[in-house]
Formats: structure tokens, sequence, C-alpha cells
């Protein structure tokens, strides 16, 4: 599963154990990290990890990863229980190596900067410090459950976060025991939160129910709930029982658009924000891609970037123009280095091409416990009445004998 972000001049992808960075607006060297060849995790910890209760064998995966907004800091965690941190200017530098607890499924840095937050697969949040690059993380608040996303109010005051049991969490940020809110409704996995530029009294969820909802977040009230499924399968020849997991939800930076992708389908659906007295999310158009989607992005000048699951054609870019998306022009320099650098490093990618639904295991297990019940009754019921009517042949056998019996005892009389 590859993935994608764009922050200031930088444009960012990680697939497999690899981080690449690739300057949009200058010719410099490609930023290539490879977790393979990263510190190793001190003998030392070797408790740490048996603490964890993973029988899971390590690797150098990239799980999560997130960019700050100013696009000076960049931090991902890997299969290997790293979190790594880096500054980007002048030049790319790795600042630290910490050691996470958990398994991490999500990043976020604070909008100061000074912060770096991470969920993991226990359902707790740890904090760690942007500031003191070496100091130790902080365990901030925790699910019962695994947390799948996690978001930050644009002023920093709440932490909101996500997990597999369909609930969402708004809590304060240096306070996270104290929970302002929830914003239940899901029916599935919350799988992507958002707070759109421009709206921060808003969060947009998204779920493996299929659905993308809107909220009030300080008050938990829902503003608006969109069925993806009838928008994204109208008019399409398309298995109508497909599970429909939200990948992605972004925000264009002046917030007038929102795109959502769906898990495994060749599309992309773009929201325009209709910004009243409260968020209003209206269809816009769909993108019909001409491969599947790994991962999506807005750059800095609002401009759409789709990552493919292609070596040919392997990231798309679009504009808004005229009330319409539109295909860029294929020689646009910023274009042309992200599709030559993605190529020179297509080995990197070529190994997650096809891979399964990474939310295939968080679906809930559904047991139809009356169709069971149902078919154990007409099993017994058929029982039942074999038995009787193996007693009625039964009982009809012993009364023919004494018929039998009692017409040769006559016959022998008269004889």
């Amino acid at each position: 599963m590859a993935v994608l972000l764009s922050k200031g001049d930088w444009f960012v992808s990680s697939c497999s154990s690899t981080l690449i960075a690739i300057n949009l607006k200058k010719t410099r060297d490609l930023f290539v990290f490879d977790c393979a060849k990263a510190e190793k995790r001190p003998k030392e910890a070797d408790g740490d990890e048996k603490s964890g209760g993973g029988s899971e064998k390590d690797n150098d995966k990239i799980l999560a990863f997130a960019v700050s907004a100013s696009g000076k800091h960049v931090a991902l965690t890997d299969d290997h229980k790293r979190l790594v941190l880096f500054s980007t200017e002048p030049s790319w530098q790795c600042m630290s190596t910490r050691w996470v607890m958990r398994r991490c499924t999500s990043v976020v840095f604070t909008q100061t900067e000074d912060e770096v937050y991470v969920a993991d697969k226990s359902g707790d949040v740890y904090s760690f410090s942007v500031l003191e690059p070496q100091k130790p993380g902080e365990l901030q608040l925790g699910h019962v459950s695994m947390l799948l996303a996690v978001a930050l109010s644009p002023d920093d005051k709440y932490i909101i976060t996500a997990d597999r049991d369909e609930k969402i969490r708004v809590s304060f940020r240096l306070q996270p025991y104290n929970i302002q809110a929830f914003c239940l409704g899901h029916r599935e996995f919350v799988s992507a939160l958002l707070v759109p530029a421009g709206h921060p009294d808003c969060v947009l969820s998204g779920s493996g129910d299929g659905t993308l909802k809107v909220w009030h977040y300080e008050t938990g009230r829902r503003l608006q709930s969109i069925d993806l499924k009838q928008i994204i399968l109208d008019n399409s020849n398309v298995d109508t029982e497909k599970r429909f997991a939200v990948s992605r939800i972004i925000s264009s930076p002046d917030g007038r658009h929102i795109a959502v992708q769906c898990e495994r389908f060749p599309s992309v659906q773009l929201f325009l924000v209709d910004a009243g007295t409260e968020v209003c999310l209206k269809p816009a158009e769909k993108i019909v891609l001409p491969h599947a989607p790994w991962d999506m992005t807005f750059d800095s000048q609002c401009h759409l970037w789709v990552l493919l699951e292609n070596e040919d054609v392997n990231v798309l870019l679009y504009q808004y123009s005229e009330e319409h998306w539109e295909l860029c022009d294929t020689e646009t320099p910023e274009l042309n280095r992200v599709t030559e650098a993605l190529k020179a490093q297509w080995n990197v990618f070529k190994g997650s091409v096809g891979l399964e639904s990474q939310f295939k295991h968080l679906y809930k297990v559904n047991f139809d416990n009356m169709a069971s019940y149902l078919q154990k009754k007409q099993q017994r019921l058929e029982k039942e009445s074999n038995k009787r009517a193996a007693a009625n042949g039964s009982k009809s056998n012993v009364t023919e004998k004494r018929s039998k019996m009692e017409r040769d005892s006559v016959l022998q009389n008269t004889d």
C-alpha cells in the first residue's frame, strides 16, 4: 500500500519500507529513506517488544507517516516499532529514531509543530516532542479498541480519535482524560478523519459502512451523512454487494473541495463545500481513473494528485478550471519531475500492486442465528416425523400379525 502527501514544496510518498520525497519547485536530488537500513532496536528494549504481546515478526514496512503543516518536519513509524523524525530544511536529515510500544496506525503533528501524536493497534495514543527529539513518548489516552485514525483541531485544543468499534472520541489535548464529546452513528469501523481547511469546527469521517459523515465535533452533533455507494455506483455496472471502505478524505487548501477515495475502487468522488451557517457537502463530479488508485493529495496550488497502481501511468494531476476538474498537460514540469522519479523508484512500489484489502479483517462478523435455528428445528421435526412413521408402521405390522393368527385359529377350530 502506497501513501501520498504534499505539503509546501514537497511531494512525499511511502511504500513498503521506503520513503521518497520529491521537490516540486526545484530540481533537487530525491530524498530516499529505507527503513531496512535504519537504526536497529536496542537489545535492552527487547522486554518492551515481548510485552507488546505480538507474535508477529517485525519487519521494516512503513505503517504511517505525516508531514507538518509547514512541510518542515516529517515523521514515520514502521512495523519494527520505530518512530523516525526528519527535518526538511535546509536539507533533509534524520533528527532522531525513537521507539513506540505497539505498531502504529496513524500519525499527526500539532499545528505548532512542537509535538507529534501516534495512535496504535492497542488503542493508545502517545505524544512525542519535536523540540526535544530524543525525549521518550508519553501516554496520553486509550481506547478499548484498535485506533485507526487520529486528528487534531486547528487550534490544537482537541484530539479526535476513531476506532474499530465505530466510535469517534473528542478529548481535550492537554487534559485527554476529559472527554468533550462522542460522534456516534457509523455501523462499521471508522477508517478516516479530516478537519477540513477553513472549517475548524467540523470533522469529516469515513467508514467501512461506506458512508461519509460531517460532524460538529465539539458537541458530537451529526450535520450530514452521505451514502457513497449510491453516488459512486450511480449508472455503474459494478457489483452492488461490494464493500465500500473509505480509505482517504482530503481537503483542498482553500477549503472549497473535498475528495473521497474508497478502497480498491477506480474513481475519486469530489464534493463542493457549501459553507453557510453549517458546513454542507454537495456531490460534484466523479473522476473515473484508468487504474485503481493507491492514494491522493492536494498540493499548495489546489491541484489534485492521484497515485496509481501502474508503472506506465503512475500519477495523474488534475486542476479545477471553469467549474470542472480536468487532467493537466503531461508536459507540466512538476508532473514530469514526479513521474520520472517514481518510475526510477518503481521497484519500491511494484510489490504492492494488487494487494488485498487492508480493511478486510476489520469488518464485523455477522452470525445468522435465526437461519441456523430454523434449520435445526426443521431437522428435528423431520426426525420426529420419521420416528412416528416408523412407530405407526410397527403397530400396523403387529395388528396384521394378530389378525392372521386369529384367522388361522378360527380355521383350525372349524376343521
